[in-house]
């Protein structure tokens, strides 16, 4: 297939981008480049020996959006672009919604007016909320996320789920994954936060490479095994890995629109993965414990069951995988992607 990555030059698109590419299908990228480099693309083509086209343009542009889907041809659309920082989103909730919900709907438009019906979501174990059981399950009903971020994947979902049933012959997938974190193994793709890192990973990497002090620890007396929270952590190729597969089972789906987790099923405490990382550097790093964040959760993860037995997709990568392949990234890109 000839596949649209909205999105494709951040962490998870840029990862499965190449591994789109690696399953045989072909690539176009659509990127404002807001949270991320264009040189992101030139390190793509360079694993990947493939021209990859790329139009730089925010997707509530619906005019653009329109223009970009008459000139390429465009089989399916895997969708990732969209703020994602919670904290910024409780900031600045109007600018969430905007840009979040309206650049699915100008992609939505587009697909209609030129027939493309296969849709990949990149959606988020937020939209399970606060008082959803662990392990998540994908029927759980009462979705209701805790941040204006969480809320807009909860309602792109509902979006995408009524216009799926208004439209025959679409098909939809909701991805719904947890905690993204690793590297490519060559080290020449990671996570390149802008700014002040939103997730765990990137802060304690960027401790070992000198440009933080210390990792603060927010809470040690959960009630976890170490007192520390715990998260269900996907390495970000098996993460790209699930996207395919997805997206090569959409016509096979029981349904037209769908929903799958994307995590391993195992949580891991903060300190677990902090003493990982240190395995991978091969040396003690700083942290101290500091008072609990407002709004954490002591500790989930996913049930994949639905994602294993009908895509046929696992986790495989370790959480020692995720720190070494984390650590070869930003020890040879301390900095992050060069800006040009």
């Amino acid at each position: 297939m000839r596949v649209l990555v909205s999105g494709g030059a951040g962490y998870i698109g840029s990862h499965t981008v190449l591994a789109l590419i690696e399953a045989g299908h072909s690539v176009v990228v659509v990127d404002d480049f807001s949270n991320s480099k264009p040189t992101v693309i030139a390190r793509l083509e360079s694993l990947s020996g493939t021209h990859i086209p790329v139009h730089a343009f925010d997707l509530t542009d619906v005019d653009k959006t329109n223009a970009l889907f008459a000139i390429e041809e465009i089989d399916a659309v895997i969708h990732f672009a969209g703020l994602k920082a919670v904290g910024e989103s409780v900031a600045k909730p109007l600018e969430y919604y905007r840009n979040n919900l309206d650049s699915t709907f100008a992609l939505l438009e587009a697909m209609r007016r030129h027939d493309v019906a296969k849709l990949v979501f990149s959606s988020s174990a937020t939209v399970y909320g606060e008082k959803a059981p662990v392990p998540y399950v994908e029927d759980y009903p009462d979705l209701a996320a805790a941040s204006p971020y969480g809320r807009t994947k909860v309602m792109i979902e509902q979006v995408l789920t009524d216009v799926t049933h208004a439209t025959p012959g679409q098909r939809v997938a909701l991805l719904r994954y947890f905690n993204p974190v690793g590297a490519h193994p060559s080290g020449r793709i990671g996570e390149d936060p802008q700014g002040i890192p939103n997730n765990l990973m990137p802060f304690i990497a960027q401790v070992a490479v000198g440009r933080r002090e210390k990792l603060s620890v927010f809470g040690g007396d959960y009630p976890t095994a170490d007192g520390t929270c715990e998260r269900d952590y996907i390495h970000v190729v098996d993460l790209a890995a699930g996207h395919v597969a997805a997206l090569e089972h959409l016509d096979a789906m029981s349904e037209p629109v769908r929903a799958f987790n994307l995590g391993t099923g195992t949580g891991t405490s903060v300190l677990e993965l902090f003493h990982a990382f240190e395995r991978a550097v091969g040396r003690e790093l700083p942290y101290e414990i500091v008072e609990r964040r407002p709004g954490d959760l002591p500790a989930f993860w996913a049930d994949a069951t639905r994602a294993h037995t009908e895509l046929g997709w696992r986790a495989t990568r370790t959480i020692d995988d995720m720190c070494a392949d984390t650590w070869r990234w930003q020890s040879q890109n301390p900095q992050g992607f060069p800006d040009s």
